[in-house]
Formats: C-alpha cells, structure tokens, sequence
C-alpha cells in the first residue's frame, strides 16, 4: 500500500503508516467520505499531533459548503501489545487543518494505524440554523426515483399505455391521461369532474393548436419536454398556458420570451405581454424601446402596431415615454 494511501469503507477510514521514525510530518492522501475529499495529517513535536480537515476546493464550481462533523479517532500500535489510544466524540465545523487537533502524549514510532469513524456529518448553514445531515443521501435516491418516473410517464404519453382521452387538434389528434391532465390543470380538472361532455366522451377540442404544438404541451406536463421543442411552440404553449391555467408553464413562458427581445419581435412580444397580463415581460418590452432607444429601430412597424394595440396599452406607452423623456 503507498505510505500515504487512506483506506475507505462506508464511513470508516483508515490510514496505516509503516515508518514514521525518520519524519516529523506526513499528510495522507484525499480520501472520500460523504460528499467531501479528506486529508488526515500527523507531526512530531512534543506530542504525536493528529489533524482530520476536508480539501479545499480549487475551482469555484466545486466549492462545498463546510462539514460540520461528528466523529472519532482511534490510533493502534502493531506488533505490540499496547491498548489502542481512543479520543472522545468530537463534534466540529471542519473548514482548514487549523479546526481539528488531537494531541497524543506518546512517542508512538515505526507502524501504527489511524482509523477514523465518521458518525454524521452535516452541511453547515451560515445563518446557525441546524445543519441537515447527508445520511441517508436522499438526493441521489429522489434523483434516481425522478427519473425513473420520468421514463415512465414518457413511455405512457409516447405508447398510449392506458390512455383514456382523446384531444382533437386543428390538425389531428393525440391520447393522454385524464388523472395527468388533471393534476396539472385545474381546468382540465373542472371538465373530467363535472358532468361536461368532456367527461362523457373523453375527448377535449383544442382546434387552437396544432398536433405539434399540443404534443409539446402534453410533453411539459408529462415532465418530459425537450428545450427545442419549448422554444420553438413556446407561444403556443403560452396560450395553452393562460387558457388551462397552468401557472408554472405561464412564468417559464415569460421568462423564455423575456431571454431574446429584439426589434423583429418586441412589439409582438408587446401584445402578448398584454394580452396575458405579463407584467415582467411588458416591463421588459418597455425598457428595450424606450431606456435602450430601441424605438427608433421600429418605426415602420409602430403606426400599424398603434392601429391595433388596445388603448389602454397605448396609453401606458406614452406614460412611459414621458417618463423616459422628463427633463431632470
């Protein structure tokens, strides 16, 4: 085994140091318990000094928030019959090789063993609220249970399994589930619970959207959208949206549209905003023309824009425009 090599078993580790009469300082290799790399370390002085720290991370998408750790020591002699020196429960936050030492009065030479058990350790939260443990790591497990869901539901969209509804599209149709369509929309909720004729035939009419535009819809409500296929119906879908009273599909609209204004677009963004009452995304729209100058940039698309656009739209313009332009 390399001299600096720390074995690993669920939360135990242990280092075997063969020769350590001729050193006053050696520091392990990393080793991994729980979410952290480790480093065990021991010098020479007076005292045996032994030191447990987590490795600091070196790039800054890898930066951990500190363990705050439960655990204890154990160093063992080989080849002797002396009794093992046990520390006590230390409970500490971890962050550098300056928070943790355990002085050993002993002139331990040749080979010995340091073992470690680790019997929590918890991510510390800065604002001195109780640290939550990693053990048991439920976010692998909910990771892993997400998707095998995922993989499910996309089967039952994309093979009919148990389909038991039938939307008709403006040019085709599709089969869904009618508990997945109610447990997203509360509309669609409304129609398989009442006696709708939606309940009785199990068939919606959404002839307002294209079968590809509806797939999409179907799909983000399955969990199971692609981003191309978002961006691309994502007006569609922001209708479907505003109509079915899917909250969380409508922000994530908006916040789409909000990415990519430009002069081709802005104005028709623009009505959109104030059809569906999306006031961040009219907010935006606003800023673009007006703070950024950009209304120069449509002036032979405005005069037409104007003979449509609702009055009150207009008039929230000019307010905006006498904002912008008041004097200082």
């Amino acid at each position: 085994m390399a001299e600096g090599k720390v074995e690993t078993l669920s939360r135990l580790a242990q280092w075997r140091i063969d020769n350590f009469a001729a050193s006053t300082y050696k520091r392990s290799d990393p080793f991994k318990i729980g979410i952290w790399n480790w480093h065990l370390s021991i010098e020479k002085n007076r005292y045996l000094y032994i030191r447990l720290f987590p490795e600091p991370s070196r790039l800054s998408k890898e930066q951990l928030p500190p363990p705050f750790a439960r655990f204890m020591l154990r160093v063992t002699t080989t080849g002797t019959n002396r009794r093992p020196h046990i520390s006590p429960v230390y409970e500490r936050l971890l962050r550098t090789s300056d928070d943790f030492v355990w002085p050993i009065d002993s002139c331990l030479q040749g080979r010995f063993i340091i073992d470690v058990e680790f019997l929590d350790l918890k991510i510390y939260t800065p604002n001195g609220g109780e640290g939550k443990s990693i053990w048991p790591n439920d976010m692998i497990l909910q990771s892993l249970a997400t998707q095998s869901t995922l993989r499910c539901l996309s089967r039952m969209l994309d093979e009919s399994i148990h389909a038991d509804v039938t939307i008709n599209t403006a040019d085709g149709s599709v089969q869904a589930h009618k508990a997945i369509l109610s447990a997203t929309s509360p509309v669609f909720h409304s129609m398989f619970l009442h006696d709708l004729r939606e309940k009785e035939s199990s068939i919606i009419d959404i002839e307002d959207m294209s079968t590809e535009s509806c797939t999409a819809l179907l799909s983000y409500l399955y969990g199971t959208i692609k981003q191309e296929d978002f961006w691309k119906h994502r007006l569609a879908l922001l209708g479907a949206a505003n109509k079915y009273d899917i909250v969380d599909l409508k922000n994530a609209c908006e916040e789409s549209l909000l990415e990519d204004i430009n002069s081709g677009n802005v104005l028709e963004r623009l009505q959109e905003a104030w059809l569906y009452q999306l006031n961040k995304l009219k907010k935006g729209c606003l800023m673009y023309l007006f703070d950024f100058g950009k209304i120069y940039d449509v002036r032979e698309e405005i005069n037409n824009f104007f003979r449509q656009a609702d009055r009150d739209l207009m008039l929230e313009m000019f307010q905006e425009v006498l904002t912008v332009w008041k004097p200082a």
